[in-house]
Order: structure tokens, then sequence, then C-alpha cells
């Protein structure tokens, strides 16, 4: 179904990676550079293979800003090519020539292991609209495409959807093909008891997952909205609005009276929209109109970290609070830290927030795998068709 690296020659071909370097920047500097890291063995594996690679990715959403030069200047790769530069300590080309004819000739003249970043693919409009002629132009430019953008398979976009299908081969990147084997151990045969805590936003997204994993979940630990949308459909309001129809049938899938899910019993609350005074502690139900939620409570922490002591697995999506303000990082931190020193297997990781959660509390190495994604990660658990592995697919 997938073709992985190791199943190809890749001695001269002209490879179209398409990565997702999609980074935080600020002054000009690669904030995070996560995303880059996980690319490097596929790069380094073709370099190795004798390929002529040209990197393709995108960043931000240039379309935002209507001015061109301001635009150019505010979503250009360069501070990533510089960043993969640093990491692979070795010179690349950085080609931020319009696609055509020129990029063409500048890649065929490329040699053996040579390694070239094409500027941003979203100063196209055709990249974001899925248009196939843009997709056509990229073709021109490679005899291969290698799929190294698990994080961004979820969306509809020309160089994701359509660019691997107009070319004769077509091949699964290394860091792809891990996220596929141990998001799929979430479903096939996990070491039980398997414990599943989903916290953040993403409602929508994060929801479908929970209700996806009823069955395979032995434990199902929620916090965040997800778990103020339950209570609220559930009946135990916090005078908040009502969900929209899609998610509150969702939400009804979930049985208060299930032993295998938990919902918090107490919560950090504040009045102060930003939650920086007026802090108490309450339980869900009796929250006040004016009132916020912003972390899990110190009870709630204690039965979370209690069952995930005795867990076989762990997944984990989304923190259980406001983690970014010291007064609200009291939850996700604990449960990083239980996740992350009890005996499980299998301990996984995902969504953006959540892995800078990790990252920022220094327990990533402690973890069986951290997933790039984020609605691709969700996409993938929801069973939901993802169109870049689509097309992907051999056959």
């Amino acid at each position: 179904m997938f073709r992985p690296l190791t199943d190809y020659n890749f001695y001269n071909k002209q490879v179209l990676l398409r990565c997702d370097f999609n980074v935080p920047i600020q002054d000009g500097k690669v904030l995070d550079d996560f995303k880059i890291q996980n690319a490097l063995f596929t790069i380094k594996f073709l370099k190795k293979a004798g390929a002529k690679i040209c990197i393709l990715t995108h960043l931000g959403r240039p379309w935002d800003i209507k001015d061109k030069k301001k635009r150019q200047e505010k979503f250009t790769l360069k501070p990533v090519y510089e960043k993969l530069q640093e990491l692979l300590k070795e010179d690349i080309y950085f080609i931020s020539d319009e696609i055509g004819r020129g990029v063409r000739r500048k890649i065929k003249k490329m040699n053996q292991g040579d390694i070239a970043m094409l500027e941003n693919l979203r100063f196209y409009k055709e990249e974001q609209e899925n248009k196939e002629k843009f997709a056509e132009k990229l073709s021109l430019l490679g005899d291969v495409f290698v799929g190294e953008h698990f994080s961004v398979c979820h969306r509809k976009n020309a160089s994701i959807a359509i660019l691997p299908q107009l070319l004769p081969d077509r091949i699964m990147g290394h860091q792809l093909a891990k996220e596929i084997e141990m998001l799929s151990r979430i479903f096939n045969h996990p070491p039980k008891p398997l414990v599943v805590v989903i916290g953040g936003a993403k409602v929508d997204s994060k929801i479908r997952v929970g209700v996806n994993l009823l069955k395979s979940a032995d434990f199902l630990l929620f916090g965040g909205k997800i778990a103020n949308t339950i209570l609220t459909v559930q009946g135990i309001s916090i005078g908040k609005p009502w969900p929209k129809e899609a998610v509150v049938q969702l939400a009804r899938h979930f049985n208060l009276t299930d032993t295998k899910i938990y919902l918090p019993v107490d919560v950090i609350v504040s009045s102060d929209p930003e939650g920086k005074d007026l802090i108490r502690e309450t339980a869900p139900g009796v929250v006040r109109k004016d009132e916020d939620i912003f972390d899990i409570g110190p009870e709630t922490i204690y039965t979370f970290c209690e069952i995930i002591k005795s867990a076989g697995s762990v997944f984990w999506a989304g923190p259980l609070g406001l983690y970014q303000t010291e007064q609200y990082m009291k939850g996700t931190k604990a449960i990083g830290e239980a996740i992350a020193n009890c005996n499980a297997e299998l301990k996984i990781v995902g969504g953006g927030e959540t892995v800078a959660a990790v990252r920022s509390l220094g327990l990533e190495d402690r973890f069986t795998f951290i997933s790039s994604g984020g609605g691709a990660m969700l996409s993938f658990l929801s069973r939901e068709r993802m169109p870049g592995l689509e097309a992907l697919k051999t056959q």
C-alpha cells in the first residue's frame, strides 16, 4: 500500500521531498526545530543514496497580509533554510525564483547528494486552493515524490493531495511511516490497560477521537474544554453556551456512569478573562456564569495520576489547563510527570501545545513516541480520510 524508503533506488534521481517545516519564527530565528529534526533521517538517507533533493514546504498564512513585500518578508523560509543548514552542518541551496523553467534548470544541474529548498509554497494561492495546474508545475521539478509531512496529511493542498499522484513513484518517509506505525498501536493491541488523556481545545475533533477510542481504551481521562463540553451536555451546567448539535450528539456517547470515563471533579476558575486574579477552586457544576475554567483541581490531579500509575499504554493529547501561566500549569505538569514516571510500555503524546508542554518540562526523552501531528493526528485517530495519505498509496 505504501512504498518505504528502502524499496527504491534514489541514485541520481530528482526527489521532491514534501516536509512540514511550518515552525515558529521570531526576529528571523526558528524558535522550535522539532519538525525540522524529525525530517533529518530521511534527508540524510536520500543524500547518502545519491539523490538530488528538493525540499518543498510551507510557512504560516501569507495571504493574511495584503502587502506583497511585507508578506514575503514575514513568511520567507530563509530562517528555516538557515536552521536546516545548521542541523545538517553543511551548505544547501535556497531557491527563491518563481517556479518554472529556471528552477527546473537549477535542480537538474545539482550533483548527487545536493540539497535545495524552495521558497514558501503558500506564496502561491494555488497551493491551498488545491489547483492541479500548480501541482503539474511542481511535478516537472522531480522524478519521485517522498512524503515526510504527516502533520499536514489531513490538508487538501496541491503539493499534498495531487502532486504525489502526478509522479511515477511516490515513497513514504521514515518519520511518516513511524507516525502511522505508532499511532496505529493505540488501536491494534496496545499493552493493557490503555489510558487515554484528552484535554485542550479543538473540541470538535478531539471528541471524535474520544468516541473512537471508547472500545479500545480502559480509561478515558478528560480535561480542558472537551471535559467542559461533555459535562454541559450530560446535564452538569457550567453556565456556558450550548455546544453545536454535531458535538452534542458525540458528547452523548460518554455515559458518566461508565467506570472507564473520568471527568474533573474540581477545577480552578477565575472571573478575570485572562485568569490573572479572582482565582478559586470549585466543582464544575457550580462554576459561575462570569467565570472560566483554567485548570483541573488537586483531587482530579490525584485521581488521574493514580490511574496513570497502573497503565500499560498511555496516549495523551491536549494540556489540562492554561499551562503557559504558572498558576495554571499544575494539572498539565502533574499529568506529564505521571506519564513520564509510570512503567507503561507505550507512551505516546501528540499535538502542538501538548508537545510544547512536554518539551518545556524536559520530559520528551521519557516518552516512547512524540507525534508531530496536531490536526493530522486527530484525523488519523478519528479514522477520517486523509488526502495526503491517500495520495501516497501505490495501489
